[in-house]
This record gives structure tokens, sequence and C-alpha cells, in this order.
């Protein structure tokens, strides 16, 4: 969602600060800006937009301070403007906040009544206005922090500073991630490790409920009753390197890319010449595992799309019933918990937050146990977890997902790999659908030399308004993977089908304009398929068709575009055919004119409902 970063140091703040905003850039954002604190003296500027229009309205009237705050916000409460961007100034205090106050409006009314007006629809203003009060009643920043997130309900992660205390920066944390960055006689706070990167790679993450306050040579963090804690320091491996471009035209074509690498990364150590390694799910996770009897998969988005492709792998191979859902649908429902059943949670951030409140709310539901399936090692799903297994993707700047996807599907193939030997599967099998997984990312190189092709069947897409995705079985999720991505980045609506429902209502809308994109693998179900295909042509509409070189689909009786690729074998090929449609979204996008990493009203990290 948001980012911050906040800084005590022994310069001036605010290249720091607008470093760190550009940064954060890939989370999603509709306006920025930033505070500085020299002297007593509170300065602002804010802006809507993107943070170069905040830093030329500074650059045009710079000012020094070696304290500050900034933010890049996502909309919630009211709409993207300068009055509603932060930092939001009341009295002697500013302040910068991710999350979703839920009892905003009974608090503006107590502060309103005490005299307080306010001047935006956001409950961050509310924030700094009862802040603002409590040390109105001669409170040091810190302790008015800590009584006024007694008050609060819903969830935040803050940085805030006072004019009263020139050199201080507190934070708070409650369901939204916050950090520390440790330098060299200067502090910081980070919404995210690559706000601090440039800075330093000493990282200390919050718990939930913690609150902090930095100085330049000093730091105190309390828990929300005010006891003095410690937390570790860990080095951060994120390299400036890591989030920069390089030769590629945008974040998401680089990291389309890179998937080969990072699919790679993600298998070594964890399998060999005698399939899935031993215990790499932790010390205790071949114990816990052994008492499996079902899986419930929570996720959002793409990784809940994953989700869905690994309850085809383990239902067939590992023979155990597997539930898949979205988290913001689970918290709500009264969910039936068979005994034996691990909750196995999805994120690409480790933050989201339906994601993370779904697995807290799964502790009183009497599940055997949790895993975590994420790419963020200090992440509160990763914490919180019994179990956890990294994805190891790499940053992923783009908002849209790819190497987060398959890099997901990867470790679910691991996770099957070893429930299926646990329950028994056939030697000779086991050992074919390992020889394919460590297949998977040369076939993923070789399915990126179809890029050209993908450019110019582009070209045909670029005026249209809708398309249908079709697949059938473990390809379902994938058409729907390919639709999402569509419809992400070039906003063109997109919808996926099982390629069997169309004669239940999608084909009402085939005709001429609307393009018809299948997932043709070779396997039991080409001919069903092969079939479908034919409903649409009969229709007129246009196909276009990616084929498994082993399909057999004949172009000049299907009349349509074919494209072949190399699956590499019917368990990998999920992810295999992932990547031309990532490749179709992209190029589309370009053509369109559309801000392909930073798509519009959507962020990268999730962290409110």
């Amino acid at each position: 969602m948001c980012g911050i970063i906040a800084a005590a140091a022994q310069r001036d703040a605010a290249p720091l600060l607008i470093a760190g905003l550009k940064a954060l850039e890939y989370r999603g954002y509709d306006s920025a800006g930033l505070a500085v604190l020299e002297e007593r003296q509170l300065r602002r500027v804010r802006a809507k937009g993107k943070v170069r229009e905040m830093e030329a309205i500074y650059l045009a009237d710079p000012f020094p301070g070696s304290t500050g705050i900034a933010h890049t916000r996502w909309a919630t409460h009211g709409v993207p403007n300068e009055e509603n961007a932060h930092p939001h100034m009341v009295g002697r205090v500013a302040l910068v906040h991710n999350g979703i106050i839920e009892n905003h409006a009974s608090l503006r009314e107590k502060l309103q009544a005490k005299g307080y007006l306010f001047t935006s629809e956001t409950d961050t203003e509310v924030m700094t206005a009862l802040i603002d009060a409590h040390i109105s009643k001669g409170m040091r920043l810190r302790d008015a922090v800590l009584a006024a997130v007694q008050e609060l309900e819903g969830a935040y992660a803050i940085a805030v500073i006072s004019s009263d205390e020139p050199g201080r920066v507190v934070g708070a944390r409650r369901g939204a991630p916050l950090l520390i960055g440790v330098g060299i006689g200067e502090n910081f706070l980070g919404s995210d490790a690559q706000a601090l990167v440039q800075i330093t790679n000493k990282i200390i993450y919050l718990d939930d409920g913690d609150v902090v306050e930095i100085s330049r040579g000093n730091m105190q963090i309390y828990t929300i009753a005010g006891e003095r804690v410690e937390r570790a320091v860990h080095e951060s491996e994120l390299s400036v390197d890591a989030v920069e471009r390089g030769e590629y035209r945008h974040y998401m074509q680089k990291e389309i890319f890179e998937q080969p690498r990072a699919v790679a990364n993600t298998l070594e150590t964890r399998i060999g010449a005698n399939g899935v390694l031993p215990n790499i799910f932790g010390v205790n996770g071949e114990e816990l595992l052994e008492k499996v009897k079902g899986l419930h998969i929570i996720a959002c988005g793409t990784s809940y799309h994953a989700g869905m492709v690994a309850k085809y792998w383990i239902e067939e191979h590992a023979r155990l019933p597997v539930s898949v859902e979205v988290a913001s649908e689970y918290r709500y429902r009264e969910a039936v918990v068979p005994e034996g059943t691990l909750l196995v949670a999805i994120s690409q951030s480790g933050e989201t937050a339906d994601t993370l409140a779904a697995m807290r709310e799964s502790h009183r539901r009497g599940y055997l146990g949790t895993l975590a399936i994420c790419n963020v090692p200090e992440s509160s799903v990763v914490r919180e977890a019994d179990l956890k297994l990294m994805t190891r993707a790499g940053p992923e700047i783009g908002v849209a997902s790819t190497k987060a996807f398959t890099t997901q599907l990867a470790v679910l193939a691991l996770l099957t790999l070893h429930l299926a030997k646990q329950q028994g599967l056939d030697a000779t099998r086991y050992n074919d659908l390992c020889v394919q997984l460590q297949r998977l990312p040369r076939a993923i190189d070789e399915a990126l030399q179809i890029e050209p092709q993908i450019i110019k069947l582009a070209e045909r897409f670029v005026h249209r308004h809708h398309a249908l995705f079709l697949g059938r079985g473990m390809h379902h999720p994938v058409a729907l993977e390919g639709s999402l991505k569509l419809k992400e980045i070039s906003y063109i609506h997109a919808e996926a089908y099982p390629a069997g429902e169309l004669k239940h209502g999608p084909l009402a809308l085939v005709d001429e304009d609307m393009p018809v994109v299948a997932v043709a693998p070779n396997g039991p179900l080409l001919d069903k398929l092969k079939s479908n295909l034919q409903e649409v042509r009969a229709r007129g509409g246009e196909l276009i068709v990616f084929a498994d070189t082993a399909a057999h689909i004949d172009e000049s009786t299907t009349r349509s575009l074919i494209l072949r690729i190399d699956a590499a074998g019917e368990f990998i090929a999920p992810a295999v055919f992932t990547v031309p449609l990532q490749l179709l979204a992209y190029h589309v996008a370009v053509l369109r004119g559309t801000d392909v990493d930073q798509p519009r009203n959507l962020a990268k990290s999730v962290t409110v409902e």
C-alpha cells in the first residue's frame, strides 16, 4: 500500500526522504509529501500525483532540517488531492500513516468538541489531532503516541514528529509493517526495507504493537503497554542493484525475464537426485506434515491462483483433500475444520492484511498448524506461522506479480511432492515429477523465447475492449491469472472461465470483436478443449491458442492463431504456460501507453481491508 520513510539524521533529511519515496513508488500511490523539523519549526510540502511533482515543489523552495517524515498515499479515506495527502499537521504534530482507523469518526467528534478543526477527509488527520491533544496535557511525544494508540481501532503504521522535540521521531505499528534502519550516527523508519537500502542494510523489524522512539544516536522500543523491549538487528541482503531496472524498459519486463533464475533459486538445496530434501520446512516440519489429513489454502489475487493450481496437484498426487479460499471471504465465515487440517497462507509480501488476519483468525479454529509461503523472511505472516517455505523470488517492484507467481508454484510443487511421497505415491511416478520440476527453470527460459511472436500478437489486442480466457483443469487458474494480468496493466476488461463452461453463459459474448485466448497443454482434457475451441470458431470468435508442442492442434482446421510452447511435462505446465500470458499482458499495455509498473488504483502490498 502506502509508503513511509522517516529520518533522525545528521544531514538534511529531505533529499534522503525523497530518495526513499522513489524507492517505494512500486507500491502504488496517488499523492506524496514530506515534513521536516528544524529548530522547532515544521515545514511541509505535498502534491497530488507522483513523487517527482512533489520534489519539484520542494526544490523550488528547499528548506533545511535533519528530522523528517515522508509518505506516498494510496487513497482510502478521501479522494486523492493535496488536502488529503500526508503528512498531516495539527498543532505541533506532523504524522504519516499506513492503514485504516476504524473508529476515526467517533474520535473526530470528541476532538471537534475540544475545538479541533479538520481540513481533510482522512482518518490520519484525526490521529494527528489525538496525539496533539495528549501533548497538550503535558506529555512527551513518545508518551502521547503510547496513549493515543490505546484508543485506536484498526490497522496502522505511523511515524510522528513534534515541533516540541527536534531530533526525535516516534513510530508505531499494528497490522501494518514498520521497521527501523540503523545507520551510523543516525536512524530511520520505513515501511519497507527498499526505502532504506540506499542508506543502510541494518534492519530491525518491529513486532505488532511496538512503539519506537529514534534519534540520531539512540533508539528505544516499547510494547503497547509501555514496557521496554529489544528486537534483533538483521542485515538485509537487498541491494541497490536488485531494485534497478537495468536494460529493461519496465520493472515488470525485467521480472518476467528473471523468472528462470528466481525459480532456480527457489528450488536450489531443496530438491536433489533423490527427490525433495528433508527438513526444508524447518526443524519440526517433518513431524507436523506427517499428521496432515487435509489442507486449507488462503490467499489473495495472484497468490490465490497459485493455491488453485496446488489444489489440483495435491489432490491428484498426494490424495489429500484441499480447499482454496480468498482470504477476505474466509475471515468472515465460520469454516468447518476437519481434524488434521493444515492452514497454508500464501502471500508475496507477507503483510497482506486479509491473509494475515485470516491466519490469525485460524488459531481459534482448531487447525493442525500453519504454513507460510512467502517472499519476505521477516514478514508478519512468516514470523507468525508454525512452518514456512520461502520463495526466493527477490524484490518484485512491478505491481502486477510475475515471478512471485511462478516461484509460489515452485514452492507448492515441492509441498506437493513431499506430501505425495509421504502418502505413498508410486516411486516411478514420484521420480518423474521430481525430474519435471528440476526442468522448470529451463522450460521457463525457453518459453520466454516466444516474445517476438507475442509482440506481434499484442498489436491485435491494442484496440480491443474485452477478452475471454479459457483453460481446463489445472489450467483454469492459469487462464484466471492471464486475464488478471491483462486487466491489471492494460485496463482491457478480461474474464476467464473453465472451457467446459462456455455453453453455460460466456458463449453469448463471443463474436468477431471478442478475442478468445485458450491454454492448450497436452493431456487427457485436450480433446475436450478442442471441442470447446470449435464452439468459439463456429460463432465467429477470434481464437488465440497457446498450445503445447505435443498437443497436435491443427491450425488449418481450427482457423486460429496457434503459438507453440514446450511445456516440458504436464506437472510443470501451469508455470510454463503462465509466462507467455504475462508477456501478452505486458506488450499490450506498452502499446496502449499505460503505466505498466504502477497501474491506476492498485497497490503492491495491500495492508488494509
